[in-house]
């Protein structure tokens, strides 16, 4: 199976849809759905775009470089300060310098774009006539609030992946010098991280928007209990449930996106389950930004729930790319074992699961490399790849309630690329 082949019915030769002047944008006009032209094209199996070309392009609607925008809380004196205190764990094996070198660059789908899609689709949705002109970023053509969202997007999720570096030295073998320098890392990865989210919530606090800060304060919730879903190591590492014979479609409304998720039912189911964590760990932020970016612009609710369901089923589609790469040709190492892949495996093959409670302990125990051989001649690298589609058609779908933009178009190929 080639697992590089996959791309829109209507992007023929390996090329992008166009970049259109924008009949939408921070120009007073009203959203109106009847008025948007429906899309005629699908994510299918193929030959697809290049990746860094989309967001080469994308970045150049938004006008200025999105991969810099954490730059400016990264090179504060605060975390200036941090960087130099990290320079003691270089060397050793605490996770947070793995995590560091990932923010810098983390391979070809980087979380750094999410602060991109949620300006490219601020610009795609423009904003209604009450908006202040001094709020306008007359360089991106988005507004000021929706840049700071578009930070805070970032940092959350950072701030949320250096507090996942963190280790527990109660179930490790440790000598006394390495356990200095483990304790020292995970007080780097606390206070690193809590000073990234207090930073946060300052800029939430500062936009004075009640109903975007309890939708974000939501997200938040969403990302705390992602971590306690199903079982884990004692590193907290996590384990795909006992596979049931039974399986269930599990579905998240999108009614009132503020409730909890409902776990009952999902665990050992192969889809629900993993829809569940990656709801809760990715999907859920970056649906409720790009609510939240629609939300400061005025918008009705109507299109603020498309908004949110794009971000949903987009951050879905790129997990579903990111689980795919460890099984491409040549990969070699450890991987996530509650990968898409893996679970629809388990759900093949039951008896795999005896692998899998080697590392009831550590995931260190588990032989990847005999649970890699046995994905690749299994059903689950397809199942994958179809809900890669699943989730991408679904973003398309929700996209194209927004009026033909330079910004829809960049949205569109990332889509298509991935």
């Amino acid at each position: 199976m080639n697992l590089s082949k996959f791309a829109v019915k209507s992007f023929t030769n390996n090329t992008f849809l166009p970049l259109v002047s924008c009949v939408s944008g921070l120009n007073g006009s009203k959203w109106n759905s009847a008025s948007v032209p429906r899309r005629n094209y699908n994510v299918v199996h193929g030959k697809k775009p290049d990746f860094s070309k989309a967001i080469s392009e994308a970045e150049k609607v938004v006008g200025y470089p999105t991969s810099f925008l954490s730059l400016r809380w990264l090179l504060s004196d605060e975390m200036a300060n941090i960087g130099l205190l990290l320079r003691r764990l270089i060397g050793t094996r605490h996770p947070l310098v793995k995590t560091a070198k990932g923010l810098l660059y983390d391979g070809r789908y980087s979380t750094q774009a999410w602060g991109l899609i949620v300006l490219l689709l601020s610009k795609a949705a423009g904003c209604t006539l009450n908006i202040k002109d001094i709020e306008e970023d007359k360089a991106s053509g988005v507004l000021n609030s929706q840049r700071i969202l578009a930070e805070v997007t970032e940092m959350i999720k950072t701030s949320h992946l250096i507090h996942k570096g963190m280790i527990n030295l109660h179930a490790r073998n440790s000598t006394m010098d390495d356990i200095g320098d483990m304790l020292y890392g995970n007080k780097m990865a606390i206070l690193s991280g809590d000073y990234l989210l207090s930073t946060c919530c300052s800029e939430l606090a500062g936009l004075r928007n009640q109903t975007l800060n309890e939708l974000i304060s939501s997200a938040l919730r969403d990302l705390i209990e992602a971590e306690f879903v199903g079982l884990r190591d004692k590193q907290n590492n996590p384990l795909p449930s006992k596979p049931h014979a039974r399986q269930i479609e599990y579905t998240v409304t999108s009614q009132n996106n503020m409730e909890p998720a409902v776990v009952s039912d999902a665990l050992g189911n192969a889809t629900a389950e993993w829809t569940l964590r990656h709801i809760l760990n990715t999907a859920s932020l970056l649906g409720k930004s790009c609510q939240g970016t629609l939300i400061l612009a005025g918008h009705p609710s109507e299109l603020q729930k498309h908004g949110y369901l794009f971000g949903k089923h987009l951050a879905l589609a790129w997990q579903a790319c990111l689980d795919l790469q460890p099984f491409a040709a040549g990969s070699t190492g450890s991987f996530n074992l509650v990968s898409a892949p893996v679970t629809f495996h388990l759900q093949y093959d039951p008896s795999l699961y005896v692998e899998i409670e080697r590392g009831m302990e550590n995931v260190e125990d588990v032989d990847f490399e005999k649970i890699r051989q046995e994905v690749l001649k299994g059903p689950g690298l397809e199942k994958t790849n179809q809900l890669r589609v699943e989730h991408s058609n679904a973003a398309l779908d929700a996209l194209e309630c927004f009026p033909v933009s330079d910004a829809r178009n960049a949205l569109t190929n990332m889509i298509v690329a991935m």
